[in-house]
Protein backbone atom coordinates (compact mmCIF):
# COMPACT_ATOMS: atom_id res chain seq x y z
CA UNK A 1 0.00 0.00 0.00
CA UNK A 2 2.72 2.04 0.40
CA UNK A 3 4.39 1.84 -2.54
CA UNK A 4 1.05 2.66 -4.46
CA UNK A 5 1.10 5.96 -2.43
CA UNK A 6 4.28 6.74 -3.49
CA UNK A 7 3.85 5.71 -7.32
CA UNK A 8 1.02 7.67 -6.61
CA UNK A 9 2.33 11.04 -5.14
CA UNK A 10 5.54 10.77 -7.61
CA UNK A 11 3.36 9.95 -11.16
CA UNK A 12 0.32 12.09 -10.40
CA UNK A 13 0.19 14.01 -7.59
CA UNK A 14 3.54 15.81 -7.43
CA UNK A 15 3.51 16.51 -11.21
CA UNK A 16 -0.03 18.07 -11.69
CA UNK A 17 0.72 20.10 -8.17
CA UNK A 18 3.87 21.36 -9.54
CA UNK A 19 2.57 22.24 -13.42
CA UNK A 20 -0.56 23.62 -11.91
CA UNK A 21 1.66 25.70 -9.70
CA UNK A 22 4.59 26.72 -13.03
CA UNK A 23 0.98 27.64 -15.07
CA UNK A 24 0.26 29.95 -11.64
CA UNK A 25 3.60 31.62 -11.97
CA UNK A 26 3.82 32.43 -15.73
CA UNK A 27 0.24 33.55 -16.63
CA UNK A 28 -0.42 37.03 -16.28
CA UNK A 29 -2.31 38.12 -13.51
CA UNK A 30 -1.56 34.86 -11.47
CA UNK A 31 -5.24 33.84 -11.81
CA UNK A 32 -5.83 30.65 -9.89
CA UNK A 33 -9.17 29.81 -12.07
CA UNK A 34 -7.46 30.46 -15.56
CA UNK A 35 -4.55 28.03 -14.72
CA UNK A 36 -6.57 25.21 -13.63
CA UNK A 37 -8.11 25.60 -17.38
CA UNK A 38 -5.07 25.74 -19.06
CA UNK A 39 -3.68 22.66 -16.67
CA UNK A 40 -7.38 21.06 -18.05
CA UNK A 41 -6.73 21.48 -21.78
CA UNK A 42 -3.39 20.59 -21.54
CA UNK A 43 -4.26 16.83 -19.65
CA UNK A 44 -6.57 16.42 -22.23
CA UNK A 45 -4.51 17.52 -25.12
CA UNK A 46 -1.70 14.66 -23.61
CA UNK A 47 -5.14 12.05 -23.76
CA UNK A 48 -6.63 13.51 -26.57
CA UNK A 49 -5.67 10.15 -29.01
CA UNK A 50 -7.09 7.76 -26.20
CA UNK A 51 -10.32 9.77 -25.52
CA UNK A 52 -11.14 9.85 -29.28
CA UNK A 53 -10.48 6.55 -29.90
CA UNK A 54 -12.99 5.47 -27.43
CA UNK A 55 -15.48 8.48 -28.80
CA UNK A 56 -14.96 6.49 -32.00
CA UNK A 57 -15.74 2.80 -30.23
CA UNK A 58 -19.00 4.33 -28.95
CA UNK A 59 -20.07 6.08 -31.90
CA UNK A 60 -19.23 2.33 -33.34
CA UNK A 61 -21.10 0.60 -31.31
CA UNK A 62 -24.33 2.80 -31.46
CA UNK A 63 -24.57 2.63 -34.62
CA UNK A 64 -24.13 -1.64 -34.52
CA UNK A 65 -26.96 -1.20 -31.62
CA UNK A 66 -29.53 -2.98 -33.89
CA UNK A 67 -27.31 -5.77 -35.10
CA UNK A 68 -26.71 -6.16 -31.59
CA UNK A 69 -29.60 -6.30 -30.62
CA UNK A 70 -30.66 -8.50 -33.27
CA UNK A 71 -28.31 -11.28 -32.24
CA UNK A 72 -28.95 -10.83 -28.21
CA UNK A 73 -33.03 -11.77 -29.43
CA UNK A 74 -31.70 -14.46 -31.62
CA UNK A 75 -29.41 -16.39 -29.21
CA UNK A 76 -31.00 -15.32 -25.54
CA UNK A 77 -31.41 -18.32 -25.05
CA UNK A 78 -27.83 -19.36 -25.57
CA UNK A 79 -25.27 -17.05 -23.84
CA UNK A 80 -22.19 -18.88 -25.39
CA UNK A 81 -23.43 -18.41 -28.93
CA UNK A 82 -24.52 -15.24 -28.68
CA UNK A 83 -21.15 -14.13 -26.99
CA UNK A 84 -19.68 -15.90 -29.95
CA UNK A 85 -21.47 -13.85 -32.37
CA UNK A 86 -20.83 -10.47 -30.90
CA UNK A 87 -17.19 -10.70 -30.85
CA UNK A 88 -17.41 -11.81 -34.47
CA UNK A 89 -19.05 -8.54 -35.52
CA UNK A 90 -17.23 -6.63 -33.04
CA UNK A 91 -13.94 -8.22 -34.96
CA UNK A 92 -15.33 -7.53 -38.28
CA UNK A 93 -16.15 -4.24 -37.77
CA UNK A 94 -12.58 -3.74 -35.71
CA UNK A 95 -14.28 -2.34 -32.20
CA UNK A 96 -12.92 -3.29 -29.25
CA UNK A 97 -16.30 -2.92 -26.39
CA UNK A 98 -14.04 -2.67 -23.78
CA UNK A 99 -11.62 0.05 -24.86
CA UNK A 100 -13.89 2.76 -23.49
CA UNK A 101 -13.66 2.32 -20.06
CA UNK A 102 -9.89 2.84 -20.92
CA UNK A 103 -10.23 6.51 -20.70
CA UNK A 104 -12.71 6.41 -17.72
CA UNK A 105 -10.02 4.49 -15.89
CA UNK A 106 -7.64 6.88 -16.23
CA UNK A 107 -9.38 10.23 -15.74
CA UNK A 108 -9.96 8.62 -12.30
CA UNK A 109 -6.56 8.48 -10.56
CA UNK A 110 -6.05 11.89 -12.92
CA UNK A 111 -9.47 13.52 -10.81
CA UNK A 112 -8.14 12.15 -7.07
CA UNK A 113 -4.73 13.41 -8.14
CA UNK A 114 -6.77 16.66 -8.83
CA UNK A 115 -8.52 16.63 -6.01
CA UNK A 116 -5.83 16.41 -3.68
CA UNK A 117 -3.94 19.53 -5.90
CA UNK A 118 -7.11 21.70 -4.45
CA UNK A 119 -7.52 20.51 -1.24
CA UNK A 120 -3.74 20.96 -0.34
CA UNK A 121 -2.51 23.44 -2.87
CA UNK A 122 -3.49 26.41 -1.03
CA UNK A 123 -1.31 25.44 2.32
CA UNK A 124 2.18 27.50 1.84
CA UNK A 125 3.71 24.55 3.31
CA UNK A 126 2.95 21.92 0.88
CA UNK A 127 4.68 24.77 -1.66
CA UNK A 128 8.28 23.53 0.24
CA UNK A 129 7.42 20.05 -2.21
CA UNK A 130 8.06 21.87 -5.14
CA UNK A 131 10.83 20.93 -7.88
CA UNK A 132 13.71 22.65 -7.74
CA UNK A 133 13.46 24.42 -10.96
CA UNK A 134 9.66 25.88 -10.69
CA UNK A 135 9.73 28.98 -8.60
CA UNK A 136 8.21 29.11 -5.28
CA UNK A 137 5.07 31.88 -5.02
CA UNK A 138 4.92 31.77 -1.25
CA UNK A 139 0.84 31.92 -1.75
CA UNK A 140 -1.63 30.78 -4.26
CA UNK A 141 -4.63 33.06 -4.07
CA UNK A 142 -7.40 31.08 -4.81
CA UNK A 143 -9.84 33.44 -6.78
CA UNK A 144 -11.14 33.05 -10.37
CA UNK A 145 -11.38 36.73 -12.26
CA UNK A 146 -10.82 38.36 -8.92
CA UNK A 147 -14.93 36.91 -7.88
CA UNK A 148 -14.87 33.00 -6.98
CA UNK A 149 -12.94 31.42 -4.08
CA UNK A 150 -12.12 28.33 -6.09
CA UNK A 151 -11.01 26.61 -2.40
CA UNK A 152 -14.57 26.76 -1.93
CA UNK A 153 -17.54 25.18 -2.83
CA UNK A 154 -18.98 26.70 -5.80
CA UNK A 155 -22.39 25.91 -6.45
CA UNK A 156 -22.86 27.26 -9.70
CA UNK A 157 -20.17 25.71 -11.21
CA UNK A 158 -21.31 22.62 -9.71
CA UNK A 159 -24.65 23.04 -11.78
CA UNK A 160 -22.85 23.76 -14.62
CA UNK A 161 -20.45 20.60 -14.34
CA UNK A 162 -23.87 18.77 -14.09
CA UNK A 163 -25.33 20.31 -17.36
CA UNK A 164 -22.44 19.85 -19.75
CA UNK A 165 -22.36 16.43 -18.58
CA UNK A 166 -25.99 16.19 -19.46
CA UNK A 167 -25.27 17.25 -22.79
CA UNK A 168 -21.87 15.27 -23.54
CA UNK A 169 -24.17 11.81 -22.28
CA UNK A 170 -26.97 13.21 -24.99
CA UNK A 171 -24.69 13.25 -27.43
CA UNK A 172 -23.86 9.27 -27.12
CA UNK A 173 -27.18 7.98 -26.56
CA UNK A 174 -27.63 5.77 -29.14
CA UNK A 175 -30.46 6.50 -31.78
CA UNK A 176 -33.81 4.82 -31.09
CA UNK A 177 -34.70 1.91 -33.23
CA UNK A 178 -38.46 2.03 -34.71
CA UNK A 179 -39.32 -1.33 -33.54
CA UNK A 180 -39.31 -2.02 -29.44
CA UNK A 181 -39.26 -5.38 -27.89
CA UNK A 182 -38.92 -5.74 -23.89
CA UNK A 183 -35.25 -6.37 -24.34
CA UNK A 184 -35.15 -2.96 -26.02
CA UNK A 185 -37.69 -1.30 -23.39
CA UNK A 186 -35.38 -2.31 -21.07
CA UNK A 187 -32.60 -0.99 -21.92
CA UNK A 188 -34.09 2.42 -23.55
CA UNK A 189 -35.14 2.55 -19.39
CA UNK A 190 -31.45 1.93 -18.12
CA UNK A 191 -30.21 4.34 -20.62
CA UNK A 192 -32.24 7.49 -19.91
CA UNK A 193 -32.13 6.56 -16.26
CA UNK A 194 -28.03 6.66 -16.69
CA UNK A 195 -28.57 10.11 -18.77
CA UNK A 196 -30.20 11.75 -15.78
CA UNK A 197 -28.13 10.42 -12.92
CA UNK A 198 -25.22 11.24 -14.02
CA UNK A 199 -25.37 15.11 -14.84
CA UNK A 200 -27.18 14.52 -10.60
CA UNK A 201 -24.46 12.14 -9.41
CA UNK A 202 -22.25 14.71 -11.02
CA UNK A 203 -23.69 17.86 -9.15
CA UNK A 204 -23.54 16.41 -5.89
CA UNK A 205 -20.35 15.57 -5.47
CA UNK A 206 -18.77 19.01 -7.48
CA UNK A 207 -21.24 21.17 -5.42
CA UNK A 208 -19.29 19.76 -2.29
CA UNK A 209 -15.59 19.80 -3.23
CA UNK A 210 -13.73 22.74 -4.04
CA UNK A 211 -14.50 24.97 -6.59
CA UNK A 212 -11.60 24.28 -8.30
CA UNK A 213 -12.11 20.73 -9.06
CA UNK A 214 -15.41 21.38 -10.78
CA UNK A 215 -14.30 24.18 -12.81
CA UNK A 216 -11.50 21.62 -13.86
CA UNK A 217 -14.53 18.83 -14.60
CA UNK A 218 -16.40 21.66 -16.53
CA UNK A 219 -13.97 22.50 -19.13
CA UNK A 220 -12.87 19.06 -19.21
CA UNK A 221 -16.66 17.49 -20.12
CA UNK A 222 -16.93 20.95 -22.47
CA UNK A 223 -13.61 19.40 -24.49
CA UNK A 224 -15.35 16.16 -24.37
CA UNK A 225 -18.26 17.57 -26.10
CA UNK A 226 -16.34 19.52 -28.79
CA UNK A 227 -14.80 16.50 -29.18
CA UNK A 228 -17.50 13.85 -29.86
CA UNK A 229 -18.74 16.49 -31.92
CA UNK A 230 -15.69 17.12 -34.52
CA UNK A 231 -15.73 12.79 -34.65
CA UNK A 232 -19.22 12.57 -35.02
CA UNK A 233 -19.14 15.33 -37.78
CA UNK A 234 -16.43 13.71 -39.50
CA UNK A 235 -18.04 10.52 -40.32
CA UNK A 236 -21.77 12.23 -40.52
CA UNK A 237 -22.39 11.69 -44.68
CA UNK A 238 -20.85 8.05 -44.71
CA UNK A 239 -23.13 5.86 -45.51
CA UNK A 240 -23.64 2.27 -44.90
CA UNK A 241 -20.33 2.06 -43.31
CA UNK A 242 -21.05 -0.61 -40.62
CA UNK A 243 -23.19 -3.39 -40.03
CA UNK A 244 -26.07 -2.80 -38.28
CA UNK A 245 -26.80 0.52 -40.77
CA UNK A 246 -27.86 -1.77 -43.72
CA UNK A 247 -31.69 -1.56 -43.29
CA UNK A 248 -31.34 1.28 -45.94
CA UNK A 249 -30.66 -0.92 -48.86
CA UNK A 250 -33.74 -3.42 -47.49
Amino acid sequence: MEFLNILFNDLLYRPLFNLLVWIYNVIPGHDFGVAIILLTIIIRLLLFSLSRSSIETQKVLNELQPKIKEIQEKYKNDKEKQGVALMEIYKKNKVNPFSGFLAIIIQIPILIALYKVFLSGFDPEKLNGLYSFIINPGYINPMFFGIFDLSKSLPFLAVLAGIFQFIQSKMLMPKKSAQKGKTDNFMSLMSEQMLYMSPFITVIFAWKFPGGLALYWTINTIFSIVQQYLVFQKDKNKDNKYEGNDTKNN
